[in-house]
């Protein structure tokens, strides 16, 4: 494990320091809460309200050149790119500065291909970050950066070529950064050199389309119990606050929230972590230590028979076929409004089919068993009666066992982003 520090020139980079495509500042590294942080943990990263750091369309000029053709196919292939492909792909980054201690997969550039080494990046550095946070550009070298998958706990930092322990060096507070749980429409940054200031920047841009918010302003955590953890996650990155997790791996974005530490309601500074306590929507647990909820065990349904023998002159009813997606599965309205219930499917078994024209008893055709409702990601409702005689639909959804409906976000997930081109 190599340490980078700001401003220290690598031995072999695939283009010269001193040529301009970026500028690293002086920042010291924060404390953070645990070591993966997602790429849309509010606050990861720091801006100024300078000329921008990094530029991205001398990079894509270097790249472009045909002296530079060898370099630029081993570049994109350190990136899973084809080499036709870079000019859309670095359209899409944007200009960040490390507020941590960053591992990463750095690339060095010897005898024709990128030479890959883990690397501890110091807080200040200029890098890029792709559509879900990620570092993925060194920008005063051009290195093609990607995560960093080893054991954190287990890294030996290695600080020599240059490269001298930094003040405010700690192992224990040193980041993973991993992909977001969706694409990124906005960075929230905090200014490197007035930290009461907030930078919102779109992706994909450079500063110039940047807005400024008050980082010291409270932020209310809102209710997330009954949300999944992709859902939560997003739900607070759009407030401002931080996602964090029992446990040493992220949670799977389907996990149940079952707490929030603090509770809905608090209000918190910008940045702030709200940890949350999850249960596995796959059987396995996420991370958190809360046992799982009753919605979590699904009961198993019980064929009921007929109260009644079929009447004779009645032909059986078909069942209604589902129209859509269960509740579960259908997203929540874009207005707020959470959707009416509506009873699940097979909740209604239809009616046994005539048996006056059977043949004799010892051949008389057994009804038709009662089909099992489809499994959802929620308990089925208890049923408390027997279904009506006649077959006909239900006049309403079982008073019991409905699951309550989460509150829909805040937020709707961003519309998918027209991916601007530099000129």
């Amino acid at each position: 494990m190599k340490a980078v520090a700001a401003g220290a020139a690598s031995l072999a980079p695939f283009f010269d320091e001193s040529s301009g495509l970026g500028r690293d500042a002086d920042v010291r590294s924060r404390p953070a809460h645990g070591g993966l942080q997602q790429g849309d943990t509010p606050g990861l990263y720091g801006g100024t309200d300078e000329a921008s750091v990094c530029d991205v369309e001398q990079l894509k000029r270097y790249l472009a050149e045909p002296r530079n053709d060898r370099k630029a196919r081993a570049w994109a292939g350190a990136l899973d790119l084809r080499r036709n492909e870079i000019p859309e792909y670095l359209d899409g980054l944007t200009p960040v500065l490390l507020r941590h201690d960053t591992l990463v997969r750095n690339h060095d550039y010897k005898k024709g291909k990128a030479v890959p080494f883990d690397a501890l990046l110091q807080a200040g550095i200029a890098i890029l970050v792709d559509e879900q946070g990620v570092p993925a550009v060194k920008c005063s070298c051009g290195n093609p950066l990607r995560p960093f998958e080893g054991d954190k706990s287990r890294i030996s930092v290695s600080f020599d070529d240059g490269n001298e322990e930094w003040k405010g060096h700690d192992r224990s507070e040193v980041v993973v950064v991993r992909p977001a749980s969706h694409e990124l429409e906005r960075i929230a940054l905090v200014d490197v050199e007035d930290p009461g200031r907030g930078i919102e920047r779109p992706v994909g841009t450079t500063g110039e389309e940047d807005t400024a918010f008050d980082t010291r302003k409270r932020r209310a955590v809102p209710a997330l119990i009954g949300t999944t953890f992709g859902e939560a996650s997003r739900r607070l990155a759009g407030r401002g606050l931080a996602v964090a997790y029992d446990g040493e791996a992220v949670p799977p974005d389907g996990a149940r929230v079952t707490a929030s530490d603090p509770a809905a309601g608090a209000e918190l500074r910008f940045g702030a972590h709200v940890t949350l306590s999850v249960v596995g929507d796959t059987g396995r647990s996420g991370g958190g230590t809360t046992p799982p909820g009753p919605e979590s065990s699904r009961p198993t349904a019980t064929p009921t028979s007929p109260s009644s023998p079929p009447v004779p002159s009645s032909p059986p009813v078909p069942s209604t076929p589902s129209s859509g997606p269960s509740k579960s599965e259908r997203p929540a309205s874009p207005s707020g409004t959470p959707e009416a219930p509506s009873p699940p499917a097979g909740s209604t078994p239809p009616s046994p089919p005539s048996t006056a024209s059977a043949p004799p008893p010892s051949t008389r055709s057994t009804p038709p068993k009662t089909p099992e409702a489809p499994e959802t990601t929620s308990a089925p409702p208890r049923r408390t009666t027997p279904p009506p005689p006649t077959g006909g639909p239900a006049s309403g959804a079982p008073a019991t066992s409905v699951p309550a409906t989460p509150e829909a976000p805040t937020t709707s997930a961003p519309a998918e982003r027209t991916r601007r081109t530099r000129e």
